[in-house]
């Protein structure tokens, strides 16, 4: 198997070739749209912001390249919010892969964790639940992961996983042949290494 990640300005891309060096895996790191194209898996990671991210894609034409993808897409992170139509991060259009619209949380909003002065961004473990993809198999509900973010997507038909922070959002979200996750499988224990592990099934 072949395995792709989208080398650009905004990649978490070590942690992420590290976590699947510990499940056996081996990965290329490309912007060669040939190589992408050709790839069976491809992993789009993010860490950075959205408006300086989706401009380096466009240049390159990656943004065409990404959204023409027919094999197994997982976006992480940022790379899951780009996939999204819209981001409030510096008023950005992103790739319109998944319907939901990218919001700033509002750090002055009641929360339902029981803090009422929440720090953004959102650092640390929280749970995923209502689990609803294939992605999930072998993920108990309410798991544990690694999240680092101060922008959420929204809930909506496509979303496969939610999580508390202030509001309930999409921490995982599916269409077609596309994945994202908020969360970090690459940092979040055993149970990421599984998400991993099915991504590359699936």
């Amino acid at each position: 198997m072949v395995l792709a990640i989208i080398k650009y300005n905004a990649g978490n891309i070590q942690s992420v070739l590290y976590a699947l060096e510990r499940i056996g895996v081996s990965a290329i790191v490309t912007d060669d749209k040939e190589q992408i194209q050709k790839a069976d898996k491809v992993i789009f990671p993010g860490v950075g912001e959205a408006s300086t991210a989706m401009k380096y894609l466009k240049e390159r034409k990656l943004d065409v390249l990404i959204k023409s993808l027919t094999q197994p897409v997982l976006g992480i992170c940022l790379g899951m919010q780009l996939m999204c139509k819209y981001s409030e991060e510096n008023d950005t259009e992103c790739l319109g892969i998944f319907d939901e619209e990218v919001k700033k949380f509002d750090s002055h909003q009641p929360s339902v964790i029981g803090h009422l002065s929440p720090k953004i961004p959102q650092i640390g473990w929280n749970n995923i639940y209502d689990l609803k993809s294939n992605l999930f198999s072998g993920v108990d509900e309410e798991s544990y992961c690694y999240f680092v973010h101060g922008y959420y997507a929204s809930l909506g038909q496509q979303t496969i996983a939610t999580t508390n922070y202030i509001q309930p959002y999409s921490s995982a979200l599916h269409r077609n042949n596309f994945y994202g996750v908020q969360f970090h499988p690459e940092k979040s224990a055993a149970t990421g290494e599984q998400i991993l592990k099915n991504f590359l099934d699936l």
